[in-house]
């Protein structure tokens, strides 16, 4: 974890821990008081398949802030709204949604607000 007064380097090649993702990974790093997390989902990755058995919720209830480095991955909020994410968008995610990669390339991602929940 770095310290807030100091300047820090960090590498989401040496995380703080990789947590499983169904048949993806986040790859964990703490930075002070800000944790961010580079998830990788493959092909055919959702949410509602992937994750809910273990989560165990209706749909996701954890809050994303996340901007997509490559790959889609397209969102359905439990109110039926919905929006896809592609490379360079930034994303607010309030919980209660699903959500899925779109197409046949892997979607990676930097989620600042949902590696708490």
């Amino acid at each position: 974890m770095a310290d807030a007064q100091r300047m820090t380097k960090r590498n989401f090649d040496a995380p703080d821990e990789t947590r499983p993702a169904g048949s993806g990974k986040a790859d964990v790093v703490g930075m002070g008081a800000l944790t961010m997390m580079r998830v990788t989902l493959p092909p055919g990755w959702r949410w509602s398949q992937d994750v809910q058995p273990v989560a165990k919720t209706a749909s996701c209830q954890a809050p994303h802030m996340l901007y997509i480095l490559s790959g889609r991955l397209r969102t359905v909020m439990d109110d039926g709204s919905a929006q896809e994410f592609g490379p360079g968008d930034l994303g607010a995610i309030p919980p209660g949604h699903d959500a899925w990669v779109v197409g046949n390339a892997p979607a990676v991602l930097l989620d600042i607000t949902g590696a708490g929940v």
